[in-house]
């Protein structure tokens, strides 16, 4: 990792709800206008059925028990049933499409954040561990599925279900409904002293959680060195430490919830018992009908469970609101390097490279490139080596573009790589590494990179020049065989010969080899010598190497010591010069 500013804080929560970060989650609904609309109104439907429920009861006792009418009476059940019917389906109408519309802001949402993220460089990459953009392209964007589906829309719903119980309750008889809201100060007091007792500790446990799965992940990857050096017992009484944290800390949410939910139930049952008390005195005194009552019980019911559910979608928002803010604060971090809005292109591609007066830090004001300059004419096979950490593999980077350089410039067949399509530019140049990276799937897709400009019969091709096809062929199903995880059943220098192939399939004028045979066995590099020896004729190389009897072959030799060419040459120029270079050729031959 080359820079130093490595984000390992990823729980540090904002604002429990913040107005900006809400409105800009709404402008992903902008095509979905028509469905959330649909919502609403499912929304104000189910609402309305609820309502209605209790209101019938009064009617049914009120109007036709009391008189004796079945006739009335089955008429109100009739009412009652056809509530209970549109209820349902509006409940289930406004559910299922908050979840369609949450499910396709979701996967909106993640294709912008992946696109966002093709388009940043590598440093980008190296001020971000992988895990930490994989929990926002995963886990925050769930969070914020959470906040669409069961949060806005639920929210609102809940708000209007108890100013519309309340208002009904009120219009109903303002004596009693005065009676059945007199508690929801208490209960108001109450939700606020929760929701700040639950804030602290979301807070707190998200910390010590992220910190428990950071060290479990980091001890199950470095299993072997813990066992190797006998520190298992120490690692487990850090993991007992850690865990135990975090239960003490789920212990105490669970505090908090034992004591405000059944204070809610409480209140619920008082009120209960204050409506009955005032209801039974203002029916003995002929003041108000038994329905009424009735219908307050089952109002005071049903205000209580959104009472509820809004407590419990507190930590709903919390979350959402954290994970709002990070992944808008990744998209709104700019891509470095960009394609000029009207790239260049070369008249006719040759394979030139020339480095002028180059300079690259990855920290600023620590320069890894001093001032590089040198030509390589098409078809010129040029090997960079040196020391391990002098700038040979920042080279490399420097002319694929995967950071921008501080002063000078890159040309590459004549043309500023700054003026290039970054495209064009890489499919120009191909890369082969040390370190061969394969992706899920098969052994021709990961030559190929399921590109549909390269067939079939030209990964078989590539794959014969680098004599990779005598171990393909000996696989189960050939070109077909599926590649495990990152390639684990393959050798290392299987591995490399199908980065070979693939290198080789896309055609590309400009090869560049970054210590790829550094890990391969004396056979299997014997092959790729002879493979190189063929495949580089008419085509411009850049070969980054350690061992030197790699490069023996090469046109020129640039020896990079400290950010800077220090000596150029072919290979007996430089042993006769009796300078670095043959001083790294004595250590690696002599000595040994």
């Amino acid at each position: 990792m080359h820079g130093h500013h490595v984000h390992i804080d990823d729980e540090v929560l904002g604002k429990a709800y913040d107005t900006r970060q809400v409105l800009r989650l709404l402008g992903y609904l902008r095509g979905y206008w028509g469905l959330v609309c649909f919502t609403f109104v499912c929304l104000a439907g189910y609402t309305g059925a609820q309502l209605l429920g209790p209101y019938l009861v009064k009617i049914a006792v009120d109007r036709y028990i009391a008189a004796g009418d079945l006739a009335g009476l089955n008429r109100v059940a009739i009412a009652y049933m056809g509530a209970v019917i549109l209820g349902f389906f509006c409940h289930f109408g406004h559910a299922y499409t908050t979840q369609y519309v949450g499910q396709r802001v979701m996967h909106d949402i993640r294709r912008q954040l992946f696109g966002h993220l093709l388009g940043h460089d590598l440093a980008f990459f190296d001020r971000n561990p992988v895990g930490r953009l994989m929990t926002r392209v995963v886990n925050d964007v769930e969070n914020l599925n959470e906040l669409l589906s069961a949060g806005v829309v639920a929210f609102l719903g809940d708000i209007l279900m108890i100013v519309g119980i309340a208002g009904a309750m009120i219009l109903l008889d303002w004596r009693l409904g005065a009676t059945a809201l007199c508690l929801l100060p208490v209960v108001a007091l109450a939700t606020n002293v929760y929701r700040r007792k639950a804030r602290e500790n979301y807070r707190e446990s998200r910390k010590i959680l992220a910190r428990l799965n950071g060290y479990l992940n980091e001890h199950l990857s470095g299993m072997a060195t813990v066992q190797a050096f006998g520190q298992e017992r120490r690692a487990y009484h850090r993991f007992k430490e850690i865990n135990t944290r975090n239960r003490d800390a789920l212990l105490k949410s669970v505090h908090y919830n034992a004591i405000f939910f059944p204070l809610v139930e409480v209140c619920s049952a008082v009120t209960v018992g204050l409506v009955l008390w005032q209801g039974g005195r203002l029916i003995l005194d002929h003041a108000l009908l038994p329905g009424v009552v009735i219908a307050f019980l089952q109002y005071v019911h049903r205000m209580y469970q959104p009472i509820r559910d809004l407590a419990e979608k507190y930590n709903i928002f919390q979350a959402a609101m954290a994970s709002s803010e990070r992944v808008f604060r990744l998209l709104d971090e700019p891509p470095t390097i960009r394609t000029p809005a009207l790239p260049g292109a070369p008249p006719a591609p040759t394979g030139t490279i020339e480095f002028e007066d180059v300079w690259l830090s990855y920290v600023p004001g620590e320069p890894v490139l001093r001032g590089i300059s040198f030509r390589v004419a098409p078809g010129e096979r040029i090997a960079l080596v040196g020391p391990t950490g002098h700038g040979k593999t920042s080279i490399v980077s420097a002319l694929c573009r995967f950071y921008e350089v501080d002063r000078g410039r890159i040309l590459v067949d004549g043309l500023d790589i700054r003026q290039w399509d970054k495209t064009a530019l890489r499919r120009h140049v191909g890369l082969v590494l040390q370190d061969v990276f394969l992706f899920s799937g098969t052994v021709g897709e990961n030559i190929g990179l399921a590109s549909p400009e390269i067939s079939a019969a030209r990964i078989e091709a590539a794959a014969r020049q680098v004599h990779a096809s005598r171990f393909i062929e000996r696989l189960r199903d050939g070109f077909e065989t599926e590649v495990q995880e990152r390639g684990a059943t393959l050798s290392q220098g299987e591995r490399q010969l199908l980065s070979f192939a693939r290198a080789l399939a896309f055609d590309p004028r400009i090869l560049v080899l970054d210590e790829a045979t550094s890990s391969v066995d004396t056979g299997t590099e014997l092959l790729i010598q002879e493979a190189l020896r063929v495949l580089l004729q008419d085509r411009t190389a850049l070969i980054v190497a350690h061992r030197l009897s790699t490069i023996q072959f090469a046109d020129r030799i640039l020896v990079v010591h400290k950010g800077r060419i220090r000596e150029e040459g072919s290979h007996a120029e430089l042993l006769a010069r009796q300078g670095f270079y043959a001083r790294l050729y004595r250590l690696q031959y002599q000595l040994t």
